[in-house]
């Protein structure tokens, strides 16, 4: 690599690494706000704060980075048409190959980053994070709420016990889930303990009875019981559900899913969508990339304006990006949208290219025949 690609290079990574950094850090920070009760209501550490939320930071790399790239790739470019470097690097013989170098080696690095974050890390934190929480959970319930008090663990789930045992169960239990109007539980027990295996944490109840309303209908059902046990992951956003959700699995299960298997036979299009948009992620970098050097990496005087060369690869890349939204969201429905999550970025990959190079690639020249060649006057 000459030094004026070391130059262009070492310019264009710092500018990578800092748009990724001060956005990461800022997407996080409002992130974390939301978290915020974990210290204050719900009496954890601040260890367990900051891993919490530390654990959402890959799956912002993974979608913050090819924005970065663009970012920094047309920052460079900018700054290197200000200083009226990039035409001196013209005049002197530059290519738009050479010039396009050092631009296409942080590129394959970035798409590097975004791939190594899809494919192993992202999940692996989700998984990591869904444990996390359902710990944190348990805990809250046996060690922070207080007996006698009505404590809401989740909108429209209260809880309530009367006083701790000797041994340090729940005595006098009462739940109360209203999330779902049309199904409404109410749990009474005389005794209730968490138990924890690797998998999720319990909450075992004893010598009781459940009250559930019947939709559409005053009447209810009641269900007595000598002992009964509660998914504590159900008091977030994962209610009702015991199994991973398709981003808390790793890329290998998802691929070894069948389409029969009862455990995501009802969700099967979401394991899909999950599984290629994995794949598809650092392709959007190759995009982005591309677009902002089709944008800004031709040589031009201070005389012409390069605003409106933003403004349009802006809007493309806006566009590029919520085309890949709807796309994975299509692929979630039919299997035929697995298809356009790939031609999403790859076409603009393909356009951008011929948009650059295109004209300046020479065409080989077909054979003659002597049928086609004109006779002679």
């Amino acid at each position: 690599m000459r030094l004026v690609e070391r130059y262009i290079f070492g310019t264009t990574f710092w500018a990578f690494v800092s748009a990724l950094g001060v956005l990461t850090f800022m997407i996080w920070i409002t992130q974390a706000l939301r978290e915020f009760d974990l210290l204050t209501t719900k009496g954890q550490s601040l260890v367990t704060f900051l891993a919490i939320t530390g654990l959402g930071v890959p799956s912002l790399v993974m979608i913050i980075a090819p924005i970065a790239l663009f970012i920094a790739v047309l920052y460079s470019l900018n700054k290197l048409n200000s200083d009226s470097e990039l035409i001196v690097m013209s005049a002197s013989g530059l290519s738009p190959f050479r010039l396009m170098r050092p631009f296409a080696l942080l590129t394959i690095m970035a798409a590097l980053v975004v791939s190594i974050m899809s494919v192993y890390v992202m999940p692996w934190s989700f998984h990591a994070l869904r444990d996390l929480v359902t710990e944190v959970r348990s805990d809250f319930l046996t060690r922070v709420v207080r007996p006698g008090t009505f404590t809401t663990l989740d909108q429209g789930f209260v809880f309530h016990y009367r006083e701790r045992g000797p041994n340090g169960e729940l005595l006098g239990v009462f739940m109360q889930d209203r999330r779902d109007p049309e199904k409404v539980s109410t749990y009474l027990a005389e005794l209730g303990q968490t138990i924890n295996n690797e998998d999720a944490s319990y909450l075992m109840m004893e010598k009781g009875s459940i009250q559930r309303q019947q939709p559409n209908s005053r009447d209810a059902a009641l269900i007595g019981f000598d002992s009964y046990a509660i998914d504590l992951a159900q008091f977030g956003a994962d209610a009702g559900s015991i199994t991973y959700k398709p981003r808390e699995r790793s890329t290998a299960d998802l691929m070894r899913l069948k389409p029969d298997d009862p455990s995501v036979k009802q969700q099967y299009g979401k394991f899909r969508s999950e599984l290629h948009d994995r794949f598809v992620n650092p392709l959007y970098a190759l995009a982005f990339g591309l677009i902002a050097f089709a944008a800004l990496g031709q040589a031009r005087t201070t005389r012409q304006g390069r605003s409106s060369a933003i403004v349009t690869a802006i809007i493309v890349v806006m566009s590029v990006r919520i085309a890949g939204f709807a796309a994975s969201n299509l692929a979630a429905r039919s299997a035929s949208g697995v298809l356009v999550m790939y031609a999403v970025p790859l076409v603009s990959v393909v356009v951008t290219s011929f948009i650059m190079f295109g004209p300046t690639i020479p065409l080989p020249r077909l054979p003659t025949f002597p049928l086609m060649r004109p006779r002679a006057a």
